[in-house]
């Protein structure tokens, strides 16, 4: 029997290195889809049906098992063709999440490598994640000395459209440097978020800049009918399975874990090391500059483009120097200090900190966020404004 080639054709022959009890699903399967490859049909049968007793609404795990019964009568040569009612689309989904599947138990975690997105990360975030859409995939980071180190990973549906969303309803996922900011319990919400969800900041400082629409971006389960769902199936949201997002939820903080979306991982290099540090001069600098009341050297830190919310550079400058004239001193010391660079922007750089100011007529303290890029050769802000 030939059943879907293409999934089937480049399955390695072990699949027993699962990290972490959530791909235990996705080995079953992949070990069911081998033994059909070898016609091995019993030995199929009985690990979907090990499958289904734990989960009996995979609906992929159902695919496979109709198609098992049907190849049995030799009246089956495709996937999907033990299910002859089922639309196109939907077959297609399901190979989509048979092939994700497969390439996930393949796929080594890069347990030794850090992510390009997490420079540095602050004290109080205990962990961060990272999105990658083209692999479906959500890697969770543990902060070990302001360094990430892998944890554990699991897979999720995106937008049914795909990502780089930038308007409301376009059913896709956006692309960017997100946190969390709430904590929705099951017993709040509709029944096709699951067990439970957790909204993210969309739209950021840089989708608002960018005339980007639309809200509800969150992380959430799946509906009490369904055990997954396929790659591209939600309308902008990014989808874990119930028992997945239960076993996600304690990694995360609200309005502090970040989230970082990308359309592909990226890893750090020995450049990123040398630009991290740069950029870390170029922050300090600007603080030496702000403290000693050197308004000209100031402002140099801040790019012509500059923009917080709908301030320009020209009315900023304008205000910084009214503000200064009438103080006599001026101290400023930073803390809990974050670097997460922005995917698909190259040399632009998230930074999250903690600022106490005082001067001869003002102190406050406040959590702050600056944007900033490396234009020209030269690290400078083009955004900035309160966490």
């Amino acid at each position: 029997m030939r059943l879907t080639t293409l999934l089937l054709c480049s399955l390695m022959a072990s699949t027993a290195h699962a990290a972490s009890d959530s791909r235990a699903t996705e080995v079953k399967l992949a070990k069911s889809l081998i033994a059909i490859k070898n016609n091995r049909l019993d030995i199929a049968m009985n690990e979907v049906d090990s499958l289904l007793r734990v989960n009996p609404n995979y609906k992929l795990a159902q695919l496979v098992k109709g198609d098992l019964l049907m190849a049995k009568a030799g009246a089956i040569t495709s996937m999907g063709g033990g299910a002859p009612r089922a639309s196109g689309d939907k077959i297609q989904d399901l190979r989509d999440e048979a092939r994700v599947r497969i390439q996930r138990t393949q796929a080594q975690p890069q347990t030794l490598h850090a992510p390009q997105y997490l420079w540095q990360l602050n004290a109080q975030q205990k962990f961060a994640l990272v999105v990658d859409t083209s692999r479906s995939t959500l890697y969770v980071y543990e902060n070990v000395k302001g360094e990430p180190r892998y944890v554990t990973d699991f897979y999720v549906t995106i937008g049914k459209l795909g990502t780089e969303k930038v308007s409301t309803g376009d059913q896709r996922t956006p692309l960017g440097v997100y946190f969390i900011q709430a904590n929705l319990p099951k017993n709040q919400l509709a029944d096709m978020y699951g067990s439970g969800a957790f909204p993210l900041s969309y739209p950021n400082e840089w989708d608002k800049r960018n005339n980007r629409t639309g809200s509800g971006i969150w992380l959430h389960g799946t509906s009490s009918d369904t055990y997954s769902r396929p790659p591209r199936a939600s309308n902008g949201c990014v989808v874990l399975n119930n028992d997945d997002l239960n076993k996600l939820a304690p990694y995360l903080q609200v309005g502090i874990t970040p989230v970082i979306i990308t359309n592909k991982m990226a890893w750090s290099t020995t450049q990123d090391t040398t630009e991290k540090s740069a950029l870390l001069h170029e922050i300090e600098q600007w603080r030496q500059d702000w403290a000693s009341m050197n308004t000209s050297a100031y402002l140099k830190h801040y790019a012509r483009n500059f923009n917080s919310d709908g301030v320009s550079y020209d009315a900023w400058a304008k205000q910084k120097q009214s503000v200064n004239n009438g103080k006599s001193w001026i101290k400023v010391n930073l803390g809990e200090v974050s670097l997460l660079t922005y995917p698909q922007q190259p040399g632009m750089v998230v930074v999250n900190f903690e600022q106490d100011y005082s001067s001869s007529n003002l102190s406050n303290r406040m959590k702050k966020r600056q944007y900033w890029i490396k234009q020209n050769n030269r690290w400078q802000i083009i955004y900035e404004g309160s966490a």
